[in-house]
């Protein structure tokens, strides 16, 4: 079976060097695109993806043309639902690697916890984090990418991964206590109701679903299979390896993201939490042309812009998130790295 997971004419070097999404996360995309009747050669086309990289799922797709091939074929096959509709269908095993990480795992608790962790071997840019919250686990999933503002067909397709992923143990009918969903609310917004078997919200910080702990802790995974789990774990890791410095300033930036909200990173922290001293993360990151301080304000930037862009949240809110304790410390910082006001930028961006 992990023979499978693999395929043999995939390169290694691109299976090796992933800096996007992984194209398991497409699997079957152009069947279901015709099955909703779209035009194959069009909505690949315009989105710029090759049809031959959907063969092998260990090839790397770049991750804006990704989110816009899902955009495009909800446009094209006139379906708005096109990525809940997707994730429906979406079995954890199609996933690949990901996919299987959570099946051989030995309960579904656990299961969850090697998909969030090896998430950003499967995806880049994108904040993926289990957080406990007492009685449930929500789990998060954004996006985190400067060039993608159209993202919603994806946070609705992911949603349906993870929530296939409990399914998979608890069978159809279970349902997660709420779904949250950052995009604005769609005109068919029942149909996510009734997909979730749960109250959905929408405009929200982050794209979660709240998952309550009494449900998962202790049901074992069917597939539980510990010595082909600790074969994928090495494979997944495997795929960034060879990344180098890339990769770790790609996992700064995840950790980074991931504890944000809670307030100013602290690089002793953040290093523990890569397995580095301080000094050593210091110095790599030096060596690519950074200062700590530099990153956490480059990751700053790009996700006020981002969140800016959607309008969805409002900028006491957004400050927040970002980890600052007061309004009006990220506004002087926003008018340090734009010249304006995160108000005017976003004005001024209305107005175009």
């Amino acid at each position: 079976m992990f023979q499978n997971l693999i395929p043999q004419g995939a390169p290694n070097s691109a299976a090796a060097s992933n800096r996007g999404v992984l194209s398991a996360a497409a699997n079957g995309l152009d069947g279901f695109i015709v099955q909703h009747g779209g035009d194959l050669d069009r909505v690949f086309g315009r989105s710029g993806i090759d049809p031959e990289q959907l063969l092998h799922p260990t090839l790397s797709l770049p991750l804006p043309n990704y989110c816009k091939v899902l955009e495009e074929a909800a446009r094209q096959t006139g379906c708005d639902n096109f990525g809940l509709r997707y994730g429906q269908q979406f079995q954890p095993q199609a996933l690949g690697l990901l996919g299987y990480i959570g099946l051989c795992s030995a309960t579904l608790e656990d299961a969850l916890v090697n998909f969030s962790q090896a998430f950003p071997f499967h995806q880049h840019s994108t904040l993926i984090e289990l957080v406990d919250q007492g009685e449930c686990y929500r789990f998060d999933y954004q996006v985190r990418h400067g060039a993608i503002n159209e993202r919603r067909q994806d946070a609705e397709l992911t949603m349906g991964m993870a929530l296939n992923l409990v399914r998979h143990v608890l069978g159809p009918d279970w349902a997660p206590r709420q779904v949250a969903f950052e995009h604005g609310r769609p005109q068919d917004w029942q149909e996510h109701r009734d997909a979730f078997h749960a109250d959905v919200l929408f405009g929200q910080g982050c794209n979660s679903l709240l998952v309550p702990k009494a449900d998962i802790i202790g049901k074992a995974m069917p597939g539980s299979d510990p010595i082909l789990l600790m074969l994928i774990k090495d494979a997944i890791r495997q795929l960034g390896d060879t990344g180098g410095e890339p990769l770790l300033l790609e996992r700064a930036r995840q950790s980074i993201l991931a504890t944000l909200h809670l307030g100013e990173p602290v690089l002793d922290e953040i290093a523990h939490h890569l397995g580095l001293s301080e000094w050593a993360l210091q110095r790599k990151l030096r060596d690519l042309g950074l200062s700590f301080t530099q990153l956490v304000d480059q990751i700053r930037q790009d996700s006020a812009i981002a969140h800016l862009k959607q309008g969805h949240m409002s900028v006491t809110q957004l400050a927040s998130l970002l980890g600052y304790s007061e309004t009006s410390a990220f506004s002087r910082a926003f008018k340090r790295w734009f010249g304006v006001s995160p108000k005017q930028w976003r004005g001024a961006v209305a107005s175009i």
